[in-house]
């Protein structure tokens, strides 16, 4: 039998859909894998309920296990406790920076530092950026446009 450890170090390995950079591990949302007799289960919780990106993952999953010989899967979908942005590992905060998309910060009405060029100097353009979970920003020292991982 394959041990969970060794499991949690594959799932490491399968870049989220939306942002291929961070891995669903260091995003947060594998919650846990376990062992239920033969079968294994792994628990998984969306990033927000509808998120467009939830069955591409588990197809991921499913994929991934099967070609590592694990037939026997059962993907449970978490909804409580409801995912938050402070399950992004700092590795994964790290990624989505390096990737040009400012993580989330754990003080709300702090400036967002711009992923560019560090400045706090920064303005919210949109609610919305690329995806509902991301806001639009633009730094107003080097001009770029980027997106705010909002926190969760």
């Amino acid at each position: 039998m394959i041990s969970p450890t060794q499991i949690w170090q594959w799932l490491a390995d399968v870049p989220d859909p939306e942002i291929p950079v961070i891995s669903i591990v260091d995003l947060g949302i594998v919650r846990n894998v376990a062992w239920d007799g033969d079968e294994l289960v792994v628990s998984v919780t969306p990033t927000y309920s509808g998120c467009p990106a939830t069955s591409a993952i588990a197809e991921d999953i499913r994929s991934l296990l099967k070609s590592r010989g694990i037939d026997k899967l059962r993907l449970d979908t978490c909804l409580s406790p409801a995912w938050s942005s402070e399950w992004i590992s700092d590795a994964g905060k790290a990624r989505l920076r390096e990737y040009g998309i400012a993580p989330p910060m754990s003080k709300a009405g702090l400036p967002v530092e711009c992923p560019c060029c560090k400045s706090l100097n920064t303005d919210k353009v949109s609610e919305f950026g690329s995806t509902p979970c991301k806001a639009q920003y633009q730094c107003r020292d080097c001009l770029e446009p980027f997106d705010y991982f909002k926190c969760i």
